[in-house]
């Protein structure tokens, strides 16, 4: 006899219908899984089958043949386990299979009949219900990620027997109950709040600059003069997350296995510190079964790189897409993956190898060969994409004593949200949410310069050699200052502070 069961796989952050087709017939007995099946579903006959007698069915021996369609498609991952699982029953008229169409079933199966959480149900569910779905059967242990998804009937259960009994109408379950959304300002896990970094006023203004339009910053100091410190205030300095944004952000990192169960969507923007011995594929994504890197996982958040010239060129240089188009592409041997990678980058560095070059505390002991190779493990290319550069020398000793408290990350952050407010309400209704992700189009209608600013701008331009997309990144980091000000125009201060972000010391 034969039993279809629908489920959903995942390609990406997206998940695409997967028809489990279980054919029982009398024969020599087997269990042949086909249509492409990674390694963890092959496995899957052995789970079934222990499953199956541990929740007191009856595993008789039958020609048992599973497809998966698409049979094109390679396949990954235990999600199939419980469709598998019921297809048999079904086929072996152990329960009724009049209800199987209606719903779209996803689980993993323990060896004593339980179902286990699996990865990417919220993208796979969201999948599905725009492709006309709206029934779901998935693991308890993802009801709370699954509740979410207003307009879908979820049922979450424990183990096989509870599935088949309520496929079969003897189990009387209630769909998960529909939770709202609530940003939660969260605790900062490193405990610094703005007001604990003593002295560095204009690095200060800088981090606020480029929080407020998500625009990439540079950090450039000696050692200990606070620049890792700064980074890590940059939580408590961040705007509260939108239902939008949660739901993107969670996505990607259910699909990495990233989500708490108890919590079920992401509240907390990403703040991602990658070490600098990352290798490629954990920063860019990929791998055997296509999980989105660090790059990805930033997405809607920060990427911090500490001490940015210590990463490998090659891992630096895959930055250059995703900070230019919010993405990032990895290309395998049988697919193309696109996630997302709208992140804003902090970065930080020593100016030379001993870190004291230009310092007031230290004499720097670094040759000019030193220097060049030092700085040059940060390509050109790349650092065109920062659009603030920030200069953090060390502080005096009577800015360490100081009892005066300095500005509170709570303060920040309220200006920071108007500014992002003003943002919001200039981009409805476009893709783009930030000023440091305006398009050409969008700079020349919301940046228009006066004489005066043009002509600050083409002095720049001549003076320091800057590029187009230098020009462009100025008008950006501009528009943020000005709206922190509450302008409508961008007026001449704001455009020679944006200059000032972006040109290097070593450009001067």
């Amino acid at each position: 006899m034969l039993a279809v069961i629908k489920s959903y796989a995942l390609e990406g952050i997206e998940g695409y219908p997967v028809d489990i087709e279980v054919d029982v017939q009398s024969g020599i007995p087997g269990f042949d899984i086909v249509g492409l099946p990674g390694s963890s579903i092959k496995e899957a006959r052995n789970r079934v089958r222990s499953a199956i007698r541990n929740s007191s069915f009856d595993f008789m021996p039958r020609k048992v043949t599973v497809n998966l369609a698409p049979a094109d498609t390679e396949k990954n991952g235990s999600a199939f386990d419980l469709p598998i699982a019921v297809g048999f029953l079904a086929g072996t008229e152990q329960i009724p299979d009049a209800a199987l169409k209606d719903y779209v079933i996803i689980g993993e199966l323990s060896l004593d009949g339980g179902v286990r959480r699996v990865n990417g149900i919220l993208p796979l569910l969201i999948s599905a219900l725009m492709a006309g779905h709206k029934k779901f059967i998935v693991p308890r242990d993802n009801a709370k990620e699954a509740s979410y998804i207003l307009g879908a009937e979820v049922y979450a259960l424990q183990t096989l027997s509870e599935v088949c009994s309520f496929l079969g109408g003897i189990l009387d379950s209630k769909p998960v109950e529909h939770s709202e959304y609530s940003s939660d300002p969260g605790v900062n896990k490193y405990g610094i709040d703005l007001s604990d970094v003593k002295g560095q006023n204009a690095a200060k203004r800088a981090l606020e600059i480029a929080v407020a339009g998500g625009h990439n910053l540079l950090m450039c100091g000696p050692p200990g003069a606070g620049k890792t410190m700064l980074a890590k205030c940059v939580p408590t300095i961040m705007p509260d997350m939108t239902f939008e944004e949660a739901i993107e952000t969670t996505k990607i990192h259910s699909v990495a296995g990233c989500t708490d169960s108890e919590q079920g969507v992401i509240t907390l923007r990403p703040f991602r510190t990658p070490h600098h011995t990352a290798s490629l594929i954990s920063m860019i994504g990929g791998g055997p079964n296509s999980k989105p890197g660090e790059v990805s996982l930033a997405h809607n958040g920060v990427l911090f790189l500490d001490e940015m010239p210590e990463y490998q060129s090659k891992t630096l240089e895959t930055l250059r897409q995703p900070l230019e188009d919010g993405f990032i592409t990895v290309t395998r041997i049988h697919r193309v993956i696109e996630y997302p990678a709208g992140f804003m980058l902090i970065a930080s560095m020593n100016p030379c190898p001993c870190g004291y070059d230009g310092s007031r505390i230290k004499e720097c002991t670094c040759t000019p060969l030193e220097k060049r190779r030092y700085k040059s493990r940060i390509s050109g290319p790349l650092l065109d994409r920062i659009d603030i550069y920030a200069d953090v020398d060390g502080v005096d000793y009577s800015d360490l004593k100081t009892g005066i408290p300095g500005e509170n990350s709570a303060a920040v952050k309220a200006r920071v949200e108007k500014a992002r407010r003003i943002q919001r309400e200039r981009f409805a209704g476009t893709l783009t949410h930030t000023n440091a992700r305006m398009s050409n189009a969008q700079i020349k209608k919301f940046c228009t310069l006066t004489p005066g600013c043009d002509r600050l701008v083409e002095i720049a331009f001549d003076r320091f050699k800057l590029s187009a997309r230098g020009v462009s990144r100025i008008i950006k980091t501009a528009r943020t200052i000005a709206d922190l000000r509450g302008g409508a125009e961008i007026c001449e201060t704001d455009i020679a502070e944006a200059i000032q972000y972006r040109v290097r010391e070593t450009e001067a």
